[in-house]
């Protein structure tokens, strides 16, 4: 080989050496923003995987509420409604006390049905819950652990937000949470805990089939609605001095 066309060669190959080290060692600025982004995006993905709203917004729950399957949703509200208006006319205890008594008067039934069919039979069948009672039903510690955080960053967000409207971080704010207390108290007096979750188990059922079917007309409404809510927002904050404040800081 020519000693000209060696030394480009060894030239070449060194340089293209060179530029793959520089760019593995040198940091790069996007890189880290990308993986930044990565790690914060992992984060909310697992936070909303774990928050309350992804329940309902479940594809099990959302074909459930909006009646994919009719005799399953039926069945759920029949017996949510039948749970509700027992703890209405009931106490807790006596609910739940006949509640376990139906289900022990269930089982027992069968246990006396299948050893009799087995005594006349002369089958030996073993015992008819075997398979329920060889399955382990204990919690594991991780599952534990990890509902018991998750619900931990439920408790210090509330804290967090119970201390800074309590305290009148934000006068906007904490007066809209008097408004709303105030509201509560006419709420309180016409409707107890348990009729509102009555109400609040019809609506949950009955809301998203009528929104489904006449969703363009009722998302036209809630956007008057909020626009309406909106300024009349922007015209207390300009009248209110903690408003000032926190629109420089913003």
């Amino acid at each position: 080989m020519d000693p000209i066309d060696q030394s480009a060669q060894i030239s070449s190959s060194q340089g293209f050496a060179d530029g793959q080290n520089s760019a593995a060692k040198e940091p790069s600025c996007p890189g880290v923003d990308s993986r930044g982004s990565l790690e914060h995006q992992s984060r909310n993905d697992s936070f909303l995987s774990s928050s309350p709203v992804s329940l309902i917004q479940s594809p099990q729950v959302k074909d459930l509420i909006h009646w994919r399957d009719p005799k399953k949703s039926g069945l759920v509200l029949g017996l949510s409604m039948l749970l509700l208006l027992s703890l209405a006319a009931f106490s807790v205890i006596s609910v739940a006390s006949y509640l376990l008594l139906a289900l022990l008067c269930v089982t027992i039934t069968f246990r006396i049905y299948k050893s009799v069919v087995q005594a006349v039979q002369k089958s030996n069948e073993g015992h008819p819950f075997k398979t329920l009672i060889d399955k382990d039903v204990s919690i594991p510690p991780e599952t534990f652990r990890k509902h018991v955080d998750a619900s931990l960053t439920y408790i210090n967000r509330a804290l967090k937000q119970m201390s800074r409207l309590f305290l009148v971080e934000d006068l906007v704010d904490s007066l809209k949470l008097a408004v709303v207390m105030w509201l509560l108290t006419y709420v309180g007096a016409v409707f107890n805990g348990i009729t509102i979750l009555i109400l609040a188990d019809i609506l949950l059922f009955a809301v998203p089939p009528v929104y489904e079917k006449n969703k363009t007309q009722i998302d036209q409404y809630i956007d008057l609605a909020r626009t309406q809510v909106n300024t009349t927002i922007a015209k207390l904050q300009e009248k209110l001095p903690g408003a000032v404040k926190r629109s420089k800081t913003e």
